[in-house]
């Protein structure tokens, strides 16, 4: 009897060894299929260059489950510059399909590692805008994103590009950008009933971030603080600036959330102006309503400084 017992208990055993066997065999199968399933495209990871660029796919993806969206710079990066990307920021570029950049020669920098990956689907969304020339000709200014009118063509080519490219998500990038759009054209809106009506006209920025911002509400850059930021004006450019803006009778100067007011400073000493922070949007917070609730600070900026 004991002997049948045990024979029992063996058997138990061993079916229970066989059964515990099936199971991680099974595990293991999902995970491969999972992985496989990654791999040919049914999670879509989007990449892009910098904030505004991020913010406005991060409105245009909104709610589609496996669509990921994430920036390749930090998002204190501010206007790229002469920026050299780092490793950081390679990696949020590993595992992309598709990057969206703004174009204009904002992101020159990236020339040299989009070469190297062939695959990469580069989306640029100032294709279609008239762009303004820099300084002296030399160069587009690429500071699109400024005028909301630009902005909207940014975000249609996105959301245009992106149901192209991922087409099982194409009705939900087209309802997400019409969505996105109407904000910005209510924007838009708002703010020309504001400042179509005001008086003084010219204004002194702190860099080349404004001229699409100033040609879309009619307002005149009659100076620019610091030609490249972050690179203090000389004395002669100083003086003339100084000279502009007593001349033009300009009361209220602009600089930058991201870079020191020194030089502003130095000129409203000068001159009398109050020193005004308008900002260029290239920093903020990681949300989706960002560059709205930062064009509305703006707009109540401007109503203080131009009133």
């Amino acid at each position: 009897m004991r002997s049948k017992s045990l024979k029992v208990l063996c058997l138990m055993l061993f079916s229970l060894l066989i059964l515990t066997g099936c199971g991680a065999n099974n595990e293991s199968k999902t995970t491969v299929s999972q992985a496989a399933d990654s791999q040919t495209g049914r999670t879509v990871n989007i990449a892009t260059s910098f904030y505004p660029m991020y913010i406005f796919t991060l409105n245009i993806a909104k709610d589609i489950p496996n669509v990921n969206v994430v920036n390749l710079t930090k998002p204190t990066t501010g206007c790229l510059h002469d920026y050299a990307p780092t490793p950081d920021d390679m990696k949020n570029l590993e595992g992309a399909q598709i990057l969206v950049i703004n174009g204009a020669g904002m992101e020159s920098f990236m020339d040299k590692i989009t070469s190297q990956m062939p695959d990469l689907k580069i989306l640029e969304s100032s294709k279609g805008i008239e762009l303004i020339k820099g300084d002296g000709d030399e160069g587009d200014n690429p500071h699109v994103w400024l005028s909301i009118t630009d902005a909207i063509t940014q975000v249609q080519t996105i959301g245009d590009q992106l149901a192209v490219l991922d087409p099982d998500n194409a009705l939900k990038y087209q309802e997400n950008t019409q969505t996105y759009i109407e904000k910005l054209a209510a924007l838009r809106t708002k703010m020309h009933q504001t400042l179509d009506g005001v008086q003084q006209r010219n204004i002194v920025t702190f860099h080349e971030a404004f001229p699409y911002f100033a040609k879309e509400f009619n307002l005149n850059i009659a100076g620019v603080i610091e030609r490249e930021p972050g690179s203090a004006p000389n004395a002669k450019e100083l003086g003339e600036t100084i000279e502009k803006i007593k001349d033009l009778k300009i009361t209220a100067l602009f600089a930058e959330p991201q870079y020191p007011v020194k030089a502003a400073e130095t000129i409203a000493g000068e001159t009398g102006a109050k020193v005004y922070t308008l900002d260029p949007i290239v920093t903020g917070p990681m949300e989706a309503d960002a560059y709205l609730n930062l064009m509305e600070s703006n707009l109540l900026t401007l109503q203080e400084a131009l009133r």
